[in-house]
């Protein structure tokens, strides 16, 4: 088997991370892989069956020797070759005995019905009658067999050795999870059929499951035969759990709603990428007036538990929407987006977003528009719509520029406080450019911050807002922030007194993008968008500095030069070609 097909069936298909084996190897270093060996033989048991699976292969110490160490030497089981300054992935054949330089070749993209088999589930994968399904069996089949071995050996439970591989190695599903896809009893008979013991835990649990629902409550199969209550550290709230006993509130295609407990709701995106579209927007609309007209709910959290926060727009759509010149329509659903993420930063109770992953474009508008942010760590946060040729036209432009003046504002008055009260000669609402450069610089160059951190000193996050490391608790901590704020709730007032520089302001980030172009910093066409950026973020062709426009006004000049950028092929080349090839177009 090659190394491509053994990597795109064990990999997502079985819930394993998009590496896969081999290219997890190349990852961590083939040369620490026959360390780890000796290790596990020094310390495990003689009778233990890792010592009957063990190989010394030859052909690991000759990639060794041959200074092919993974990604951190000259390569691995993949390596990037640069011939004639042409990046291509290349893929290593281990069909021979011993490793030479000349068995890579371009690395194929395996299209096979085990591969595809993953969206019908475990099963499906490991039955399937291709090469790649009898390599996900019997790499799973001792996989899986070996951990059953273990249970009260490494651990006292199923439910701890599940954890360890979710947390661990990033599993989505834990062994015993994965025995529960394709049935105990099903996989005990295979064991057998090939003449493979079966570890007592599976003989016990016969016919059942290792996990199970009973009385609400999730349950998993003790070494004592009984089922046991998973019982959850305290601090740790998961939408999966209550999904289990609970109907949710409001749903719908995109997003169904949740009652968290205390009074608090909890909004899911369920679309591709938890992706933007009419129907989210439709929901939390609705989600908005359900609190407002309940006794029975006070404060609203955004979170959900995919592996990414939001994704923002639909592109697909916007691509189907221009090609068939669907231009009012497209116009009515910025606006519309503009609406809700306004209603939601005005509603008379507490609205906190809860993101994890990436949380980009329109996804981190929403927490722009949110009266807290409680985020996972590790979120990665950016306004990043100039790589498809766009502005953000959700009021990312708008709330930028009015975070950066806060945060300029507060610091003028803890410098003047420093002073005993002395003025320094500026005053930040007088002084409208710093605030715009930032937001400038952040939007043009698709800035993402790579760590919640990282998001505070940017600006995308405040410093009020709140950071948790375990993503498990990112809930709990959210609904917390939500209740904390509910007595006494002050909604926000729309400012009417936001003073931009004007053509003045949009001529001097002009020609700092024309230096950037002369460098080769800048393509012809990132002039193009960050100009129309530029007319938004100085306040238009009308905007002074000595006449202050409101957040209205400024939503609607955002939403005009959106609409400007969205008729030029320029953009649609951007958006193609995203579309198509997963990375910007620099045109």
């Amino acid at each position: 088997i090659s190394v491509e097909i053994a990597d795109a069936v064990m990999s997502k298909p079985c819930g394993i991370p998009k590496t896969g084996v081999f290219g997890l190897i190349d990852l961590v270093g083939i040369d620490l892989m026959p360390k780890l060996s000796d290790s596990l033989l020094s310390t495990l048991p003689k009778d233990d069956a890792y010592r009957d699976l063990f190989i010394d292969h030859a052909f690991i110490h000759d990639m060794i020797d041959a200074g092919y160490t993974g990604r951190k030497g000259k390569g691995g089981f993949y390596r990037l070759d640069r011939t004639d300054g042409k990046k291509e992935k290349q893929a290593l054949s281990i069909d021979a005995s011993s490793f030479n330089e000349g068995q890579y070749a371009k690395a194929d993209k395996p299209s096979l019905p085990s591969i595809s088999a993953g969206k019908k589930g475990l099963k499906a994968v490991v039955t399937a009658e291709d090469e790649g399904g009898q390599y996900a069996w019997n790499v799973l089949k001792q996989t899986l067999a070996y951990a059953a071995a273990l249970v009260g050996e490494i651990a006292e439970s199923v439910y701890d050795i599940d954890e360890g591989m979710k947390l661990g190695y990033n599993w989505k599903q834990g062994p015993f999870a994965m025995i529960d896809a394709l049935g105990p009893a099903w996989f005990a008979a295979q064991l057998k059929d090939e003449g493979i013991a079966v570890p007592d835990i599976l003989e016990k649990v016969g016919d059942g499951t290792f996990y199970r629902i009973d009385g609400g409550k999730q349950q998993y199969f003790g070494t004592d035969g009984a089922y046991h209550d998973i019982v959850r550290p305290d601090g740790v709230l998961l939408l999966s759990d209550i999904k289990l006993t609970a109907d949710p509130v409001l749903k719908n295609g995109s997003a169904k709603v949740w009652d968290i407990g205390d009074g608090v709701l909890c909004f899911e995106h369920t679309s591709k990428m938890n992706t933007f579209d009419e129907d989210i927007f439709n929901l939390l609309d609705k989600t908005v007036k359900t609190i407002e007209t309940s006794d029975d709910y006070k404060a609203l959290v955004i979170y959900n538990e995919a592996s990414h926060f939001s994704a923002g727009a639909n592109l697909g759509l916007a691509m189907f929407m221009i090609n068939i010149a669907m231009w009012p329509q497209v116009e009515a659903f910025i606006a519309r987006g503009q609406e809700v993420f306004t209603t939601l930063k005005f509603c008379d109770f507490p609205v906190v977003s809860a993101p994890s992953g990436m949380a980009l474009g329109g996804g981190c508008e929403i927490l722009l528009a949110s009266d807290r942010v409680q985020a996972h760590a590790e979120t990665y946060t950016g306004l990043v719509e100039v790589g498809v040729g766009l502005i953000p036209g959700w009021g990312g432009c708008k709330e930028m520029i009015l975070r950066l003046q806060e945060r300029e504002a507060e610091k003028f008055a803890a410098d003047s406080a420093k002073a005993e009260g002395a003025s320094t000669w500026f005053a930040p609402d007088k002084t409208p450019m710093g605030a715009v450069r930032g937001a400038f610089e952040t939007i043009a160059m698709a800035t993402v911050a790579k760590s919640a951190a990282e998001a505070k000193e940017i600006g995308y996050f405040r410093a009020r807002d709140g950071i948790t490391m375990n993503r498990d608790r990112l809930l709990f901590d959210a609904k917390a922030q939500a209740l904390a704020l509910v007595d006494g709730y002050p909604p926000p007032e729309k400012r009417t007194d936001i003073r931009l520089p004007g053509p003045s302001g949009k001529l001097a980030l002009d020609m700092a993008v024309k230096d950037l172009q002369k460098s080769g910093n800048a393509t012809p066409y990132d002039g193009v968008v960050s100009g129309h950026l530029a007319s938004v973020l100085s306040g238009g062709e009308n905007g002074d500095w000595t006449a202050p426009i409101s957040e209205d006004d400024l939503i609607k000049l955002e939403r005009s030069e959106f609409m400007k950028l969205l008729h030029n092929e320029g953009t649609y080349a951007r958006i193609e070609h995203m579309l198509t090839k997963g990375k910007p177009l620099r045109n």
